[in-house]
């Protein structure tokens, strides 16, 4: 439970930030400002639409502010204003100057979805499942002006599943992450956090994903061909081709096996689609060719049959849509 009375600004965007203050909402704080990214088009009409922050702010009636900026004397001047003990920052989007980190009683912290200082930037989750990483997890890290490397305040470690994919495990994440701040903000406010350096030499950077990275190389290991399937699921979604058609794969499996020809079919069933890699053999269970629904092997090859020996192709001069 949190301490009655802490006066929060909260600057969140997605739906990881919007758990986050739910919880504290929960947990009895007092949140006096939100911060959240502008109204962005979204979905197949492409409508301005309210981030899940500020959705979730509405239905509390808290006062929101959608600054394109936080480096304008204006925007300052709004949050000195609000007399905060603290900001939390969660999946914000924006860059806070140096400016904005001094000015709550207890500064700003974050909820990152990493176990710093591995996987510092802006796409921790889609890095942990490439990376093949046994664990990840949420890190309570107190803000400076560098890129994730402030001193950290609490750790809770969580283990990556073989099945996880980004959707499964950021919910578990999210959870986590609302759980942590809460407990973090309850003993910050009774000191009983003791700040911890990070070690830069241990650091990883974890790169927002391009489209171009997406696209699947058959030369490259049965695991990690599954790997990019798991962390490009919900978005953008790992793609190849065959006959002429742009597929995306949502789901599949590694089995021992090899053949001559990566990205050849080897065997075709109601379940599975089997495509030999660099190494091993990939069980493809769920595809979606542009335009299209995702579909089970047997609903996709009855519209779309595919036969023993033809290939996936890599073909990085193709346009891709994203649907």
């Amino acid at each position: 439970m949190g301490v009655l009375g802490m006066r929060i600004i909260f600057a969140g965007t997605p739906p990881f930030a919007a758990t986050a203050l739910d919880a504290l909402i929960k947990a009895n704080h007092k949140i006096v400002l939100v911060l959240t990214q502008p109204d962005r088009p979204a979905g197949r009409g492409m409508k301005n639409t309210a981030s899940a922050v500020k959705q979730r702010a509405q239905y509390h009636n808290l006062t929101v502010l959608q600054p394109p900026t936080l480096k304008t004397s204006e925007a300052q001047e709004q949050l000195r204003a609000c007399n905060a003990d603290v900001m939390v920052v969660a999946a914000y989007g924006l860059i806070l100057p140096e400016a904005i980190l001094n000015i709550p009683r207890m500064g700003c912290v974050n909820i990152h979805a990493s176990l710093l200082p591995r996987w510092r930037g802006a796409a921790p989750i889609q890095r942990a499942i490439l990376a093949g990483d046994p664990e990840t997890g949420v890190t309570i890290m107190q803000m400076n002006a560098g890129l994730d490397t402030g001193a950290m305040l609490l750790k809770h470690h969580l283990s990556i599943a073989p099945t996880d994919t980004t959707q499964t495990l950021h919910d578990r994440l999210s959870e986590l992450g609302a759980k942590s701040i809460v407990e973090a903000l309850a003993l910050l406010n009774q000191d009983g956090l003791i700040p911890i350096l990070q070690d830069d030499a241990q650091a990883t950077y974890a790169a927002k994903i391009t489209k171009s990275e997406t696209e699947i190389d058959w030369h490259q290991s049965a695991e990690q061909i599954n790997r990019m399937v798991r962390a490009y699921d919900p978005t953008p979604g790992a793609y190849s081709h065959c006959q002429g058609m742009l597929l995306k794969i949502w789901r599949a499996k590694t089995i021992v096996g090899n053949a001559n020809v990566p990205g050849e079919i080897v065997a075709i069933d109601r379940e599975n689609i089997t495509v030999a890699c660099g190494s091993g053999m990939l069980q493809i269970e769920m595809i979606q060719k542009s335009g299209g629904k995702r579909l089970g092997v047997a609903d996709f090859l009855a519209g779309n049959p595919l036969k023993i020996g033809e290939c996936f192709s890599k073909q990085s001069h193709a346009t891709v849509t994203y649907d």
